[in-house]
């Protein structure tokens, strides 16, 4: 039992009338991944099949599905091109790939025999389209060590992924529950679920592994992807013929404890800048003044009041602002001093601080004994310090006595030591 291509024009013209039956799938959603062919019989609606395929019934095709032809448990044969094909139990199997990889011709010599023959032959459709919109989302707060904040975060992922029928045949045999004229995605959705976290703990462990920040895993989407197809690769893919289109994060949020330690580092963080710090001071002496004016009691009390904490606690916010100019100041000179080294002058005699004179144009010259290395880099020592290699250009003295600069002597040929 094989499949023939059916001539688009006689689908319509007047050989339309030999036909016995003509099969289609019954009826499909975006999330239906398997549904069994019916027959329909001229001028009637779908109806169920009867299990049997008659000699010179026609199955129809439509796009982003596979067809399989079945003979009880065997995969006689199938079509992944849209199209009317002619059922000829005369005929070899014709195994039409369409747009699915060629892999799948290899699937179909594992399973083309399993089953015990028989005489019920029927169709089924599976789906080959993305199937988009599946939710998921963490359970549990899923463990991230950040090696920002040097610290074990947990935090809380919600969004939605896509997935594909790559190898529908393997889909079938493998995964798809026996006996079955449908399923939905919602049929699958627990098992794909439980094992889409367990790929998603190790993707997002992976991730932490590779240095990304957790703050950034939400503009991650594509490269969460590739860790997911890597990390389901072989359960989904080897296995079930589904594959991993796409991750999409909707939403990622922390743990109390991990926003704590968050916000304990960007503060520190903020409060390691003097300049910062001495802006708190002040506006922290300003913000006090503000409240002492509007104090119910009467200003001059509350300036009293402010004058005798003022007195306890002045010294400590003269020392801290002394402590941040301080600080600034070394900046400051820092900066100054950098400059400064930066700072060349060229023959014209214009001061410059770029690699270029911004008065004639002319490149700034290489440091006294500077000199680039055969690897690229430039250095001013005896050794190169990103290879190793000897400065060709310091002199040496050869067991001969004379003076040289190779790496041979110039007089005897021997090798620099």
């Amino acid at each position: 039992m094989g499949l023939i291509t059916a001539a688009v024009s006689s689908v319509s013209g007047s050989l339309a009338d030999s036909w016995k039956e003509v099969i289609e799938p019954d009826e499909m959603s975006d999330s239906t991944l398997l549904v069994k062919g019916v027959a329909i019989k001229k001028g009637s609606n779908k109806r169920g099949t009867e299990n049997v395929v008659s000699n010179g019934s026609i199955i129809h095709v439509f796009p982003n599905t596979l067809m399989l032809l079945m003979d009880g448990g065997k995969i006689v044969d199938y079509s992944a091109q849209e199209g009317y094909y002619e059922v000829n139990n005369s005929s070899s199997p014709s195994l039409f790939n369409g747009e699915l990889k060629d892999t799948l011709k290899d699937t179909w010599e594992r399973f083309k025999f399993g089953g015990a023959p028989s005489q019920r032959q029927y169709v089924y459709y599976i789906n080959t389209a993305e199937i988009k919109g599946i939710k998921f989302g963490t359970r549990q707060p899923v463990n991230y060590f950040d090696n920002f904040y040097n610290a074990e975060l947990f935090l809380r992922a919600h969004g939605s992924y896509s997935i594909k029928i790559t190898d529908p045949i393997k889909f079938f045999t493998e995964f798809a529950p026996k006996g079955t004229d449908r399923i939905e995605i919602k049929d699958l959705s627990e098992q794909l679920f439980n094992e889409f976290m367990d790929a998603l703990q190790s993707a997002i462990n992976q991730m932490s592994v590779d240095g990304v920040r957790i703050s950034a895993i939400t503009s991650k989407s594509r490269e969460l992807s590739k860790y997911m197809a890597q990390t389901l690769d072989a359960d989904w893919t080897e296995l079930r013929g589904i594959e991993i289109c796409s991750v999409g994060i909707a939403s990622i949020s922390y743990d109390d404890e991990s926003k704590a330690l968050i916000n304990m580092r960007n503060k520190g963080a903020m409060m390691s800048d003097p300049t910062i710090r001495e802006g708190f001071v002040q506006s922290s002496v300003a913000q006090g003044l503000q409240s002492a004016g509007s104090n119910p009691a009467g200003a001059g009390s509350a300036f009293m009041g402010m004058n005798m904490g003022m007195g306890g606690a002045g010294g400590f916010m003269n020392a801290a602002s002394q402590t941040n100019a301080a600080q600034m100041q070394m900046q400051a000179q820092q900066a100054a001093a950098q400059q400064a080294a930066n700072t060349w002058k060229c023959s014209c005699g214009a001061e410059n601080t770029g690699n270029f004179c911004n008065n004639c144009g002319s490149k700034k010259p290489a440091p006294a004994g500077e000199w680039t290395c055969s690897c690229g880099t430039k250095n001013t020592g005896r050794f190169c310090g990103n290879c190793g290699a000897k400065n060709p250009n310091e002199e040496w003295t050869c067991s001969c006595g004379a003076v040289n600069k190779g790496n041979f002597c110039n007089n005897c040929g021997a090798k620099r030591q």
